[in-house]
């Protein structure tokens, strides 16, 4: 009996307090990205506003790791609201996944001070490279094992999940070595993922609806 326990995976209960803990680190890593976005204090109107001026990458650093993280923490919800247990591998994959986002806004404060510096720019790709991968493992051991989910999974909703988080780590993981190179060119690599992702996400929607809502409140 304890060999059989030992080979097979471990059974770690409801996805519940996971679910809880996730809906936390994904709300502090948020709320940690805006902190980034500050103005030195004692500045006359004229000192004002040229730092208001001078804040735009801050902004753009932050509205990205916000929207990234916004679309992460929708999907991540998505996957566990059809989760009926979590096994040994599902959970340990989901605890890594909350280390990297929980380690964003580091990366997202240094894009921010150095802007397109080669180290900047690449440390923030395999940043984001590194959460879809962990995201993508995560959709394809829920996929692959049945007996996790609350109701089958249909076929054609995770191949939709999965070519979403694919393109994702694709476009990311190719714009480390680019950044070496051109780190504008890795940035703009960034930018073409959006209309990728429009299309992707439009499958991945309609994937969803054909599927069925979610399984579980």
């Amino acid at each position: 009996m304890t060999a059989a326990v030992a080979d097979g995976p471990t059974d770690e209960g409801s996805p519940d307090r996971l679910l809880t803990l996730s809906d936390g680190i994904y709300a502090i890593a948020m709320t940690l990205l805006v902190l980034n976005v500050e103005v030195p204090e004692g500045l006359d109107e004229a000192g004002l506003r040229h730092a208001l001026a001078q804040l735009w990458p801050q902004l753009a650093a932050y509205v990205a790791s916000f929207s990234l993280l916004g679309a992460f923490w929708r999907d991540h919800r998505r996957l566990f609201l059809r989760v009926r247990r979590i096994d040994g591998t599902l959970g340990r994959l989901t605890v890594a996944s909350l280390g990297a986002v929980a380690l964003l806004p580091f990366p997202t404060t240094v894009l921010a001070e150095y802007r397109l510096q080669t180290p900047a720019v690449a440390l923030y790709a395999a940043a984001i490279t590194l959460i879809t991968a962990l995201h993508l493992a995560i959709a394809a051991t829920l996929r692959r094992r049945r007996h996790l989910q609350a109701e089958r999974i249909a076929d054609e909703l995770g191949r939709a999940v999965v070519r979403d988080l694919a393109a994702t780590v694709i476009v990311f993981a190719l714009s480390v070595p680019v950044a070496f190179v051109s780190p504008p060119a890795a940035v703009c690599l960034w930018v073409l993922l959006v209309p990728v992702k429009i299309v992707t996400g439009r499958w991945a929607r309609a994937a969803h609806r054909d599927g069925g809502g979610p399984s579980r409140s």
